[in-house]
């Protein structure tokens, strides 16, 4: 018996438990990661897009905000806020700290590892930009969407 709980039980265990630790999570990789096969929209980006710098915004607010108001910011001004891989923290993960290409495009490790087009979010529409692009938040900050202003 003593053999089944030392060596069997384990080894069962470990098999298991294997398809999980081979599983691979497509995550975000931040929008630098972009720029070495489309070097174009990325410099466009960071140069005309308002949302490359979207932190700094909420920064600029920080001190009038309570602490759980500003956390609710950044749903919109960070990269996958509160999904695995996203944004965490200034600290931790400062790659996601502003809304980047993968708020648009979903996540990148897979299209950055592979670079098949499959492997990312290319068709946009309106829709997708309603998330953040809402009635709500449109009327609170008065801004418009613009499915492709300045963001290419």
């Amino acid at each position: 018996m003593k053999c089944v709980e030392k060596i069997v039980l384990p080894l069962l265990m470990l098999c298991l438990s294997a398809p999980v630790l081979l599983a691979e999570e497509n995550s975000y990789v931040g929008s630098k990661a972009c720029r070495e096969c489309h070097a174009g929209e990325y410099e466009n980006f960071m140069k005309y897009a308002k949302k490359a710098d979207t932190f700094a915004s909420i920064k600029v607010m920080k001190s009038k905000l309570t602490e759980e108001e500003y956390r609710s910011c950044f749903e919109c001004h960070t990269t996958g806020y509160g999904k695995k891989g996203g944004f965490v923290s200034e600290q931790e993960t400062p790659e996601l700290k502003s809304a980047g290409c993968e708020v648009c495009h979903g996540p990148g490790l897979f299209h950055a590892e592979s670079g098949d087009p499959e492997e990312i979010r290319y068709d946009l529409s309106i829709d997708d930009c309603t998330v953040c692009h809402n009635s709500d938040r449109i009327e609170a900050f008065d801004f418009k969407p613009l499915l492709f202003g300045g963001a290419h």
